[in-house]
């Protein structure tokens, strides 16, 4: 049995490998209404399903303490591998995704999953609809040199979010180290939408037009910092971008004087009308087309913030 785990495990590990460089599709699960699509699968899955569903879990349950990566397994029994961070402030972090920007001047062009791939289209105004679907790409390991979402975004029910900023290409030995910034919520905000940001951007749709500056904000939340202070954020988005946000924060679903909007303001709370700037992610339409992307208008921002990724992990 035990020579059936690990070979079970190899084929999950190929599996993701394959995805990645195929451009990856949702996992399909091994349970549907409750039935094994392979019944042979069945007799073995119950020994497999002690795996957990998300790095907080497998602390609780087996006093997990190494930050590295480990198995987890949806509801539906979609197995797969992901790091968990067993040590910031008390540990149990789920990596889920990271946004990465693999052209600062390519605007909605081939790599911006998280906001759009498919140009500045006005007739596309939610884009690739990321922050809001269930489609998975990348791997965990691989997260600091391209995007990465695995099924625990929208599995997983948390209450907090953890968020590290890490230079590019940077190996995950490395990441809590190198990070220029790492920080987290302990407001529990989370349980008020839905338990993961996959529930929020259901609520707080990421769209052109689908609501005005100020007015129409989505939530937001105190952070605690583990790397970095107010300062030092405020420091990577440049003074004049600095006079428009309030740093400490972190903010989802925002919108500009032009109706365009923007996913996740990491670090900071906008109080004016050009979260462009120091946010990321987007619907697929900027009426200026040159704030079109992954990372929007961040062309004022230092290369240390827009050189690196942004990870995103649940608890």
């Amino acid at each position: 049995m035990l020579r059936f785990i690990f070979f079970l495990m190899c084929l999950l590990q190929l599996r993701h490998t394959m995805l990645s460089v195929m451009g990856a599709v949702t996992p399909k699960p091994i349970i549907i209404n409750g039935t094994y699509l392979n019944p042979e699968l069945g007799k073995y899955h119950a020994r497999l399903r002690t795996l957990a569903r998300s790095c907080l879990d497998i602390k609780e349950k087996y006093g997990a303490s190494q930050d590295g990566m480990y198995i987890l397994t949806t509801e539906s029994g979609t197995y797969y591998q992901t790091f968990c961070d067993m040590t910031t402030a008390g540990g149990g972090w789920t990596l889920v995704a990271s946004v990465h920007e693999n052209n600062i001047n390519g605007k909605c062009s081939l790599g911006d999953r998280w906001s759009s791939q498919q140009g500045n289209d006005r007739n596309l105004p939610e884009g690739d609809e990321t922050w809001s679907n269930t489609v998975t790409f990348g791997s965990a390991a691989a997260s600091t040199s391209d995007d990465y979402k695995n099924p625990g975004y929208y599995d997983i029910s948390a209450q907090d979010v953890s968020v590290w900023h890490v230079p590019n290409k940077e190996q995950l030995k490395s990441w809590t180290s190198s990070a220029i910034l790492r920080y987290h919520t302990e407001s529990q905000f989370l349980t008020e939408h839905g338990g993961n940001l996959y529930h929020l951007f259901k609520k707080y749709p990421v769209k052109f037009g689908a609501g005005q500056c100020k007015s129409d904000m989505g939530p937001s939340s105190p952070v605690v910092y583990d790397a970095g202070d107010k300062d030092s954020t405020a420091n990577l988005y440049g003074p004049s971008a600095g006079k428009e946000f309030e740093s400490g924060f972190i903010a989802f679903r925002m919108f500009n004087a032009d109706q365009a909007a923007v996913a996740m303001c990491s670090g900071v709370k906008p109080t004016e009308c050009n979260p462009q700037h120091y946010c990321i992610g987007g619907g697929g339409f900027f009426p200026e087309r040159k704030q079109c992307g992954d990372f929007t208008a961040l062309e004022q921002a230092s290369k240390h913030l827009t050189q690196s990724a942004v990870l995103l992990f649940y608890r």
